[in-house]
This record gives C-alpha cells, structure tokens and sequence, in this order.
C-alpha cells in the first residue's frame, strides 16, 4: 500500500505495518512523521563511536544495544495490539535492560535509554514531541546529541517527569543513571 497521508486522521502501528514506503517514517500519537534524508557523515561518524563504546560496556551485560532503524512502540501496555498502538519511533540508539521487552520487530515498551542525535531537520521533534513521549511512556534516561554544539544534553526521569538537563561538552566523561557501567569518552565522540 502506497501511503497517503490524510491530516485529521489517526494512525496505528497496524497502518505502519502495511505501508510499503522506502522512505523511513515514525508515527507519534497517531501522526505520520517524515524521518529527515539520509543522516549527514558528522551524524553517522557520532552514531557509530558512541554505538562502539556503548557495545564495548554492554558486552557481557543484560542490556542490549541497537541502533536505528529499530521500531519502538509505545503505548498504554507493552501487549497492545497493533491496532491500538499509536506511537512507532525509531531513535537513533536504544538500550534495553528487560529482554521481556524485544521481540522480533522491535521493542514494546520503554527502552531504558534512548540517543537521538539532531540535525537542522529534527531538533525541534527531538525536544518537543519525542521529549513528551519518552517522558509519557517511561523512558529512563534520554540523551539529545548536538553535534554542531559538540554537546549531549541529558534527561533523567524521576517521579514520572524529566528534571532539569544535564549538559555535558566534548572534554567531559558521560556516566548513565540507568545503565550500569556506561562511561562514554566524549572527546572521541566530538571530533
């Protein structure tokens, strides 16, 4: 099925998997979202490093790494049916702590942390609706990369809300709240 998308409709994973588009796309409560054009290098270059460092950690763990594209679905119970789900993401890394959680199209349900890593086209959705969703359906750590900044800002949920960011710059270490034992280098992030 070809997708055309009409503005005051309401979509659900069940519509996403019958969609035969080569483009990317995520849906957000229900909304259609264009994923931006192919990522730029400096946005591939920071991706790969942190995915090599956090794999580096994470060997041996309960935690398991993944990097876009991989669909997160988020909804009320992590057993709705497709058809009830409305909100399908694909952040550029996940990390999942409840292997109870994968299965094979993705994740249902939160991942412990999630790296979006911005660019012109996305850094408003990133701070604005993926913020409120991750926020909305527990996500425990989130990280939003600036790679033009050289920055990593960092929200850690507590008492069902996101605090106060932490930033951190290229000349920093970065320790997750939620994952045990993830140091990440950021001068080798930042190059």
């Amino acid at each position: 099925m070809s997708l055309a998308v009409k503005d005051d409709q309401i979509y659900t994973y069940a519509d996403y998997l019958s969609w035969n588009e080569e483009k990317r796309l995520e849906l957000i409560e229900g909304t259609v979202y264009d994923m931006s054009p192919a990522p730029s290098r400096i946005h591939q270059t920071i991706l790969g490093e942190l995915f090599f460092q956090m794999k580096g950690v994470l060997k041996n763990k309960a935690c398991s790494i993944f990097p876009a594209p991989f669909d997160v679905r988020l909804g009320k119970r992590n057993t709705q049916r497709d058809e009830e789900i409305e909100t399908v993401v694909q952040p550029d890394i996940s990390i999942v702590c409840d292997s109870s959680k994968l299965d094979d199209r993705g994740c249902a349900g939160a991942p412990d942390l999630i790296v979006e890593i911005t660019s012109p086209s996305t850094a408003i959705k990133d701070m604005r609706e993926k913020y409120r969703i991750y926020e909305k359906y527990g996500v425990r750590e989130y990280w939003v990369v600036y790679p033009s900044e050289k920055i990593i800002m960092v929200f850690l949920l507590e008492n069902g809300s996101y605090g106060k960011a932490n930033v951190f710059s290229s000349e920093e270490t970065l320790n997750s709240s939620a994952v045990q034992d993830l140091k990440i280098d950021l001068a080798k992030i930042f190059i």
